[in-house]
């Protein structure tokens, strides 16, 4: 593979190349080239004409480029999909399900880049100002997006950064995770091949110190889209100076199981929503916070369906969950794990580790106030904790730094609206878990969990400028 710059494919600037590994069995899935400054430099002069051509370019040319894009990302589905499971460790199946939204996300984002519609002001309402002017708002695109994402969705997360920046309008740098460069090249390889101007889209491949470093700080950069860890985005918000920010940051999401849940339901779908991708996602189920009525039937009713989950080879059809995206990954949480227990939780089941795999845990009596609870964990185990009452549920559930997803299982509607006004949480799900996501919803979080909305519609507001427009009717 070769770096993309300004929509020409090329060697990275030093000759350097690195391989990509699968993490189940070390095998090598492909070399992409390490880029450096100059490789940076090269792809934001490409950006900053590219902008100005792309910012030109009708809305409906651009909505013709990008559908031609979603459907040979339809037809490549299968090859990315492959992609995303060796060099990821994320079973076939997932990775399938992953690929084949990405078609489906550039035509959500590409439409909405059509819609960039104004807003009328009704000036006469000021005091001082009568008809004779008319004020109206236009959108424009910011200019250079710099997207930056992580390596748990190589396609999804790449596609939720790259789709609503083109079809508003802008030029991108994307910069993917280390680890999972090769599903983000062959996503870019669609656009390209759809005839996407030079210029509109570069992907740098590299260290993500060195290359991230370099992007977030250029002046040339008008807006960032970040996703990945809370530490990582504070950085940026240092290095960035004044530029638009979207971070969607860590997450440690909360679920709320009330006495009047329906609890086999509620421990089946935390089996889903804890464990999907080794629990590797943002909005994993992390915590669960039971009525000291229903635990003990909640956890044996957990331990039951978590225990059917297989690891195993990514590839098979077969195999529940895949691997961490990494051993050192993997030790972390098989550490974190033990680190719990020895500070007075219950292992029920799995945590057990086998190079980059981690077996599905379930972890009981888990302090609220621990590292395991409040800290993200990103990997397959969920602890669980008992509130006495509602008010301490709610207390547990916003304890934490973060504030992305939650839910809460209720038969109670009252229960459901207090829930609804009382979490903070940039998503709440009532009687499912927070790992749940419609590509067109509104979708980020609050306090440590980061800043602004992802989702086509929002995507596409947050990298458009605003500008106010007056047309005075009299010179005075």
């Amino acid at each position: 593979m070769e770096l993309l710059v300004g929509g020409q494919w090329t060697a990275s600037h030093s000759g350097r190349a690195e391989e990509v590994t699968s993490p189940y069995d070390g095998a090598v899935v492909g070399l992409v080239p390490v880029a450096d400054a100059s490789d940076v430099d090269a792809a934001l002069t490409a950006a900053v004409a590219g902008a100005k051509v792309w910012r030109n370019t009708p809305g409906h040319e651009r909505m013709r480029i990008l559908l031609e894009a979603a459907s040979l990302a339809d037809q490549r589905a299968e090859v990315i999909a492959q992609t995303i499971s060796a060099e990821s460790g994320k079973t076939i199946t997932e990775a399938r399900g992953e690929a084949g939204r990405s078609g489906e996300m550039i035509r959500l984002a590409a439409f909405e880049g059509t819609q960039l519609y104004g807003d009328s002001l009704p000036l006469d309402a000021n005091r001082g100002t009568g008809f004779d002017k008319i004020g109206f708002t236009v959108r424009q695109p910011v200019g250079v997006v710099v997207a930056i994402t992580p390596f748990n969705y190589p396609a999804l997360l790449v596609m939720h950064k790259l789709a609503p920046a083109l079809a508003a309008g802008n030029a991108v740098v994307l910069k993917p995770a280390r680890a999972t460069p090769l599903t983000a090249l062959a996503l870019a390889a669609c656009f390209v091949d759809a005839g996407l101007p030079e210029g509109v889209l570069s992907v740098v491949t590299g260290a993500g110190g060195e290359l991230g470093d370099a992007l977030v700080s250029d002046d040339r950069v008008d807006k960032i889209s970040f996703t990945g860890s809370t530490g990582i985005g504070n950085r940026i918000t240092q290095l960035a100076g004044v530029k638009r920010l979207s971070l969607e940051l860590g997450a440690s999401c909360p679920v709320v199981v009330l006495p009047d849940a329906d609890v086999d339901a509620a421990a089946a779908a935390v089996a889903i929503g804890g464990y999907v991708n080794a629990g590797q996602v943002c909005i994993s189920v992390q915590r669960v916070i039971t009525h000291p009525a229903i635990a003990t039937d909640f956890l044996d009713a957990l331990v039951v369906q978590v225990e059917k989950i297989q690891t195993g080879d990514p590839q098979s059809p077969g195999t529940g969950m895949g691997t961490l995206i990494d051993v050192k990954e993997a030790t972390r949480v098989e550490r974190s794990i033990r680190q719990a227990v020895d500070g007075g939780a219950r292992l029920l089941t799995g945590g057990e580790r086998d190079g980059a795999v981690v077996s599905a845990a379930v972890v009981a009596d888990v302090d609220p106030t621990s590292p395991f609870s409040q800290d993200e964990l990103f990997g397959p185990a969920v602890a669980v904790s008992v509130a006495d009452d509602w008010q301490s549920a709610i207390a547990q559930a916003n304890g934490t730094a973060y504030g992305l997803g939650a839910g809460v299982f209720t038969s109670d509607v009252a229960g459901a609206v207090r829930a609804i006004r009382e979490i903070d949480a940039g998503v709440v799900h009532i009687n499912w878990t927070p790992l749940w996501r419609a590509d067109l919803m509104p979708y980020g979080g609050l306090k440590g969990s980061g800043i602004g909305k992802e989702g086509p519609r929002s995507a596409v507001a947050e990298m458009t400028d605003v500008k106010t427009i007056i047309l005075h009717g009299r010179p005075w």
